[in-house]
């Protein structure tokens, strides 16, 4: 915003509040994470699992396929919520049967005492595309 003299007003900035977290044990080598591959993906269709509370069956397009993966989101999202979102997966994990359903990955998320929050690109990358 500017004010009457043509300059900028300060914004204020909330402060964070510092958590204090155990170490992480164990560590991973940077060898270990580069076994994993993760890519921009964008849901392209989000339904009640059939067998569970919590998860969402999700339909994810990562460019060259569309992938099927569970998530546990469904306490923190709607379906129409995460439509057209753009996500971050691990694309080349090995399948899993989640209560009945295949996964084909995983959606990155970090969780805390408010609930979810999907990891997501802050701008609309390609879809594919590696995240290093």
């Amino acid at each position: 915003m500017v004010n009457d003299t043509g300059m900028p007003e300060a914004v204020a900035v909330q402060p964070v509040v510092a958590q204090v977290v155990a170490p992480v044990s164990p560590l991973a080598s940077i060898e270990d994470f580069k076994k994993f591959k993760f890519v921009v993906g964008c849901i392209s269709e989000a339904v009640v699992h059939p067998n569970a509370d919590k998860l969402f069956v999700l339909k994810v397009d990562i460019g060259t396929e569309v992938r099927q993966l569970v998530a546990g989101i469904r306490r923190s999202y709607a379906p129409e919520q995460l439509v057209g979102r753009r996500v971050i997966i691990i694309a080349n994990l090995a399948p899993a049967l989640i209560r009945g359903v295949e996964s084909q990955g995983m959606v990155l998320a970090a969780s805390d005492d408010q609930g979810v929050s999907i990891l997501q690109p802050d701008r609309d990358v390609v879809l594919g595309s590696v995240v290093k």
